[in-house]
């Protein structure tokens, strides 16, 4: 699909009235000119919509498939994820986690635990199905089944409208557009995002027998891997007694990261129970310099190439930049010219840097350092109370790696040691 700009001043064959309301121009649920577009119906993109619709805009949320469906992902909801919930959000927690077992490629073994939650446990399913019902009650559309194959700037960057086009022909209008639709967006590839980290995650889901859901609740296992930057995870979802492992590493050695995974579940005394579901992903980490807009075009969550370098935890990013999406494209939604669509689209920009950015960038070191001296990473969360609590405190939403590693002398000390 084209996905250059398009020469044309405006697109006439939408709606006999372009300016009415959606609902109402006919059979055709994309028709009119929406305030704002969002593609892509997961974290990011039902956050997108959500914060344009409790403005009052009129919101088109669009996704390729049917909610509720399965997603490759641990599903932990960190502290920062879950103060970015709308208002009134029921989180639906398949387990709260009080403790963490940390090992080191299977090796030194301790267990540290926190009387106050760490984070909690979702399906992904489940969790994203209410994202987008919040998003529709605050008055966005959803429509579901539609596969984006690409965006059009009409009259140039500098046009009043962006048209979407689908895999069925239609073109939708939208005086702004979100792309929040994952790691191998399109939407990304219009706006020209970048990435300098490619990782491989490797998932299955296990069901195992109540009594051995019983002796993971309300913990999880940390791996530091064989390989550089890897490491694996069990996450129990105990109210559906399935557990969740997996492992991640650099992009370039699947063999390896599927036989770390293999390797993984036989330590752990899983290998005797067949998994439901046995999937991978590709996550992507945006070069630092990588733009996130294009003229009337803003892009969030995985699509920006948005989450944290060394756990690779994306679900906090995809709702924190998603809702700032969503409020920024309304601005670009009321734009006039080309000039106030760009300063807006550098004031998003400038939005996400600010915090986002700052995060990942701490977040480098971190992964930089921990490639090269896993070990020290493991000892200090194992046997250093404050490197035990930084961690804690930082999967509860109380502060981020980048407050600590600029708050903490010896924090920066132990990444200057692990990375020589």
């Amino acid at each position: 699909m084209d996905f250059t700009d398009s020469d044309t001043d405006s697109v006439t064959d939408l709606a006999a009235d372009p300016t009415a309301d959606p609902e109402t121009v006919g059979p055709d649920p994309l028709g009119g000119v929406w305030d704002v577009v969002v593609v892509g119906a997961g974290p990011a993109g039902s956050s997108a919509a959500y914060a344009a619709a409790v403005q009052g805009r009129r919101v088109l949320l669009l996704d390729k498939a049917e909610h509720p469906r399965y997603k490759t992902c641990g599903g932990g909801i960190i502290g920062f994820s879950r103060d970015s919930l709308p208002p009134d959000f029921k989180l639906p927690l398949q387990d709260r986690i009080h403790a963490v077992t940390f090992a080191l490629d299977g090796r030194y073994t301790r267990t540290r635990r926190s009387r106050r939650m760490l984070f909690g446990l979702v399906n992904r399913d489940e969790f994203d199905l209410r994202l987008t019902q919040s998003a529709e009650q605050a008055g966005a559309v959803l429509v579901t089944g539609v596969t984006v194959t690409g965006v059009e700037q009409q009259s140039g960057e500098d046009g009043r409208t962006v048209v979407v086009t689908t895999a069925d022909g239609r073109r939708v209008e939208a005086r702004a557009v979100v792309g929040a639709d994952g790691s191998a967006s399109r939407i990304g590839r219009h706006v020209g995002v970048e990435f300098d980290q490619i990782d491989l995650g490797l998932e299955a889901e296990i069901p195992v027998p109540e009594s051995v859901s019983r002796a993971w609740a309300g913990r999880i296992h940390l791996d530091w891997g064989p390989l550089p930057g890897s490491y694996g995870w069990v996450f129990p979802k105990t109210d559906s007694g399935t557990l969740t492992v997996g492992v991640i590493s650099a992009r370039g050695d699947g063999e390896r990261t599927k036989e770390y995974l293999a390797d993984y579940i036989r330590r752990l005394g899983l290998s005797g129970f067949t998994p439901s579901i046995e999937s991978g992903h590709l996550t992507r980490c945006r070069a630092e310099d990588s733009p996130l807009s294009r003229g009337r075009v803003l892009v969030a969550g995985d699509a920006a190439g948005l989450l944290e370098p060394w756990t690779r935890e994306g679900i906090s990013y995809a709702l924190r930049s998603g809702r700032l999406a969503g409020e920024w494209a309304v601005k670009v939604a009321e734009a006039e010219g080309g000039a106030d669509v760009r300063r807006q689209g550098l004031n998003y920009a400038f939005a996400i840097k600010a915090g986002l950015g700052v995060e990942m960038r701490a977040g480098k070191v971190m992964l930089a350092a921990f490639e090269r001296r896993p070990e020290v990473f493991h000892a200090a969360v194992c046997l250093i109370g404050a490197a035990w609590r930084a961690f804690a405190r930082a999967t509860q939403g109380h502060t981020t790696f980048a407050e600590v590693m600029r708050d903490h002398r010896a924090a920066r000390k132990l990444a200057s040691i692990a990375g020589r």
